[in-house]
């Protein structure tokens, strides 16, 4: 850093096992929607997981998560974290709700990403998720300064416009060494209700070749339905029916890569551990 002064090094949370961040390059791909689901199939499948909405502007976890609970604040100014559909939850939504529009500098910002990550009693977890605001930049920065990450996912929709923020995200992430542990292709094809035929309303497979493109994983891609944005809505993530659900599946598939990949790279930060 060209700022004359050293940067902290980031510090593991003590207990959490692994960190990812869930990005995109722009609003409106459905990233929320793929941070709460995939954080309830690793839940399912047998993790402890934790999701922190670093969306401070625009903050969806509490609508999708279904809570608006504001959390208690325990011994030694700890903010006990929201548990809803058994994952422990934070959110500058729960804290000052309603439609408030939020002005802050990047500073404070920064303290509440901070916050987040080390103020919340997150005990014990295998995963923990946090849902980047669209676009790049500050609030990942805070993070790499704050936590050792283990990876990030970056979402998108098959568009071209899309694509191309997804690789501005890419390689934001490739600058601040975040390994991307892989895509996923959001709102991918849409089935005709009536008579059953996929639909490909964006060019669907374009985010597989920019994964490709790119030589990251491609960790699958989320069909159109209409009941994965009413369970959102109404704060019931369609995941919570399990992987043997239609609609749910596939983010039991794309949670499944994600571990894997996550296990590779966590495995691999120890080996540099280790020979340092």
């Amino acid at each position: 850093m060209a700022h004359g002064h050293a940067m902290p090094a980031p510090v593991a949370l003590p207990g959490v096992k692994k960190i990812v961040a869930i990005g995109s390059g722009k609003g409106g791909v459905g990233k929320t929607t793929v941070a709460v689901n995939l954080a309830i199939a690793l839940s399912k499948l047998g993790h402890r997981v934790g999701l922190i909405d670093a969306d401070i502007y625009g903050p969806n976890v509490p609508l999708m998560m279904g809570s608006t609970k504001q959390p208690a604040v325990g011994p030694g100014n700890m903010i006990e974290p929201n548990v809803t559909h058994g994952i422990k939850t934070i959110s500058i939504g729960y804290i000052s709700p309603g439609d408030k529009p939020l002005v802050m500098r990047g500073p404070m910002l920064h303290q509440i990403i901070r916050q987040f990550l080390q103020q919340v009693n997150w005990g014990e977890l295998d995963y923990l998720v946090v849902d980047l605001p669209p676009g790049t930049g500050d609030v990942v920065i805070s993070l790499v300064q704050t936590v050792p990450l283990t990876g990030a996912v970056v979402v998108s929709t098959p568009s071209d416009v899309s694509l191309e923020d997804a690789r501005k995200a890419l390689e934001m992430f490739g600058q601040v060494n975040v390994e991307v542990l892989g895509i996923v292709e959001n709102m991918s094809h849409f089935t005709c209700p009536h008579c059953h035929t996929e639909i490909d309303i964006f060019s669907r497979g374009g985010a597989e070749r920019t994964a490709k493109q790119f030589n990251v994983p491609f960790l699958g891609s989320i069909e159109l339905v209409p009941a994965i944005r009413e369970g959102g809505d109404r704060g019931l993530p369609v995941a919570l029916a399990g992987p043997k659900s239609p609609q749910a599946a596939e983010f039991y598939t794309a949670a499944e890569k994600l571990i894997e990949r996550a296990e590779e790279a966590a495995a691999k930060a120890r080996d540099v551990i280790e020979i340092s």
